[in-house]
């Protein structure tokens, strides 16, 4: 369990364990977590909401002495999020992200009346500009980066695609001929086309026949094969075989998936690509605090810069909302950033206001 589970206040609550409330947490797949898992799933979430909801309710009944949160309501909510904001300072997106999770436990699993929700306000995120690269920063980075680290890197940059959707790539949705990549179920699980560039096509060329190699070992000596969507698999079971379904950026090792007793190969893990941009960063001696998902931002700000219109930069970066986009004119070298200050007017006039 996360120490946000573990460190609790001194509030009063005392531990259930030993008590007459049920112990929801005893074993590792409880009934309670399964339910809002087949909730989740039924609705058609994300793989990330589902792990992002089961910690956070997690955390909650952890909070609270492993209480049911059956025998819980608004009153355990406040002092949890409270808890949240005050002793472990998350940031206000964290803490609507924790109520979220639990509300959506009390409304779709536990069907429990929500009319206390009105006396828990959703914290207020304040509006921050995203952190920009410039050119010579993102070739400074990249320049530190080698092999696939340095491809990955250069997609996120010259693609705008989020992390996992890079990670997810499948080979079928490489097209070299009209240099386009598909981004299936991206955020939203919305389906989107992005330019591939020029600059990485024979890099990725070249790295696509080492993940040839390592698909026709597969084939022919481990007999692992490639996850897919369940739903498919059952459709047509020889789908996980097919080189058109392996991932473009596969992982190293395989796994023998629980339920089945299948030898699988997933997809390479975002932690090996967000490590080593972290280390290139460092190398770089640039002092921005700048991730993977910087190279988007990136990206939409240079398209920007360079004169493409706000519509078709929406669209390459999968945004429902125009106003998400919008965020990235804040950070343009054009607009208010590109009028001259009136200091530097002084100096044309042979004014130096340098005391040095």
């Amino acid at each position: 369990m996360s120490d946000d589970s573990k460190k609790r206040p001194k509030n009063g609550h005392r531990d259930m364990r030993n008590g007459g409330s049920r112990d929801v947490l005893d074993s590792k797949e409880s009934k309670l977590l399964n339910s809002i898992r087949e909730v989740i799933r039924l609705r058609h979430y994300s793989r990330r909401t589902e792990e992002t909801y089961i910690s956070w309710v997690t955390r909650f009944i952890t909070f609270h002495g492993n209480r049911h949160p059956d025998e819980m309501g608004g009153r355990e909510v406040r002092q949890f999020l409270s808890y949240l904001a005050i002793e472990r300072s998350v940031s206000a997106s964290t803490q609507n992200q924790a109520l979220s999770a639990i509300l959506f436990m009390y409304k779709y699993v536990l069907e429990r009346d929500l009319g206390w929700v009105s006396g828990i306000p959703a914290a207020r995120r304040g509006k921050k500009i995203p952190v920009v690269l410039s050119k010579r920063e993102v070739r400074a980075i990249l320049r530190c980066l080698s092999g696939t680290k340095r491809l990955v890197a250069s997609l996120l940059y010259g693609t705008g695609m989020r992390l996992l959707e890079c990670m997810e790539l499948r080979i079928k949705d490489v097209d070299f001929e009209r240099r386009q990549i598909a981004v299936r179920g991206g955020k939203g699980d919305r389906d989107r086309v992005v330019m591939l560039p020029a600059s990485v096509c024979s890099r990725l060329q070249r790295h696509l026949r080492d993940v040839r190699e390592l698909y026709e070992h597969d084939r022919n000596v481990t007999g692992a094969v490639v996850t897919v969507p369940t739903g498919l698999e059952r459709k047509c079971p020889r789908l996980a075989s097919m080189w058109a379904w392996e991932y473009v950026f596969p992982a190293r090792r395989t796994f023998v998936e629980s339920k089945t007793g299948i030898q699988r190969r997933g997809h390479l893990h975002e932690s090996v690509i967000q490590r080593a941009m972290t280390e290139a960063v460092r190398k770089s001696g640039i002092s921005k605090r700048a991730t993977c998902h910087t190279l988007r931002h990136s990206f939409a700000t240079h398209l920007l810069e360079a004169g493409y219109d706000i519509r078709t930069v929406q669209k390459l970066l999968g945004h429902k909302d125009l106003r998400t986009t919008m965020i990235y004119t804040h950070v343009m070298d054009k607009g208010m950033l590109g009028v001259r200050s009136p200091a530097d007017c002084l100096t044309d006039e042979g004014e130096d206001l340098d005391d040095d």
